[in-house]
């Protein structure tokens, strides 16, 4: 199961990220002025560690039947949710990765480069991985959506050294894992990874920041205007799937996102007020009242959306 393997190991990667952030240093976003090695080795061991175990698994557990490289063309697959995933994981990956060479004392120039490449890099090794499954192949799709990813942060740090733009994650549960909870899930653990019905992915941009200057003095900076990307009717990638009568005809669907956003980094910088590290806050696209747009029920407003 191709959305197993790959969303979840790259999930796992984010939040070992996290961990790594959260064990090494109280305050992130703190730089000293010049490298500091033992930090930087830390950081270099215990990802080293990550990767390298987590390579071995992925082969040991899906990857040993390797054939001949190939290219497989999953485009028509889960209404490019899965693309949208991607772009939001090397995104964020990213900046994670930033923040902790720029805790090492590692000029900001080059954070940004290795931090984006890292992000990269591992997601090119599992996309490289699949070219030698004999079930899948190399996705030139996911590789773009990757770049893509990659590309928004960087473009944005070496322009305005921030990020107005963000790309952001929510989920919500649906009906849908009930009748395939193999593939989507058999639990809400579970679910929030495999479930493509219930994840909806959102570029978030801080308003503010896009102002002129003598504009900025009365408007909050932290307010940001949301939109998301999401999909529904989903039981398997291609609209092709039959299982048995059990299984009810869904209807595929797109759905397209309006809403406020808040830009918690700009609210707190000091981050003395949330719990958790200010990358993983970004991550998530604050709940708030939503307008939904879609073929299948026109507009719809939700006065709180997950």
């Amino acid at each position: 199961m191709k959305i197993n393997v790959k969303v979840v190991f790259s999930i796992s990667f984010f939040v070992i990220l996290l961990l790594v952030q959260t064990t090494f240093s109280q305050n992130i976003s703190s730089n000293s002025s010049s490298l500091n090695s033992k930090r930087l080795n830390e950081i270099i061991i215990s990802e080293s560690v990550v990767y390298v175990a987590s390579v071995v698994f992925l082969h040991s557990a899906w990857y040993k039947k390797f054939s001949r490289f190939h290219f497989f063309n999953d485009m028509p697959e889960w209404l490019l949710m899965d693309k949208f995933g991607h772009a939001t994981t090397t995104y964020n990956i990213g900046a994670f990765q930033t923040d902790l060479f720029r805790w090492a004392g590692m000029n900001n120039t080059k954070s940004i480069w290795w931090g984006a490449a890292v992000g990269s890099a591992y997601q090119l090794t599992i996309e490289t991985m699949d070219g030698f499954s004999p079930q899948w192949g190399f996705s030139l799709g996911d590789f773009a959506a990757n770049t893509l990813g990659s590309a928004l942060y960087v473009s944005q740090a070496l322009t305005w050294n921030e990020q107005r733009i963000q790309l952001k994650f929510s989920f919500h549960t649906t009906i849908y894992p009930q009748y395939r909870p193999e593939m989507l899930g058999k639990n809400l653990g579970q679910q929030w990874l495999k479930d493509y019905n219930g994840q909806t992915y959102w570029l978030s941009a801080n308003i503010f920041s896009f102002l002129p200057s003598q504009a900025q003095t009365n408007f909050p900076n932290w307010v940001n205007v949301a939109f998301g990307y999401g999909a529904e009717g989903m039981l398997s990638g291609r609209p092709d799937f039959s299982n048995g009568a059990d299984v009810p005809q869904m209807g595929r669907y797109r759905k397209f996102f309006f809403a406020p956003d808040i830009a918690w980094d700009r609210v707190n910088k000091n981050q003395s007020l949330v719990p958790l590290p200010m990358d993983v806050i970004n991550f998530l696209k604050t709940p708030l009242p939503t307008l939904e747009f879609n073929k299948k029920r026109k507009i719809v407003f939700h006065p709180l959306y997950f």
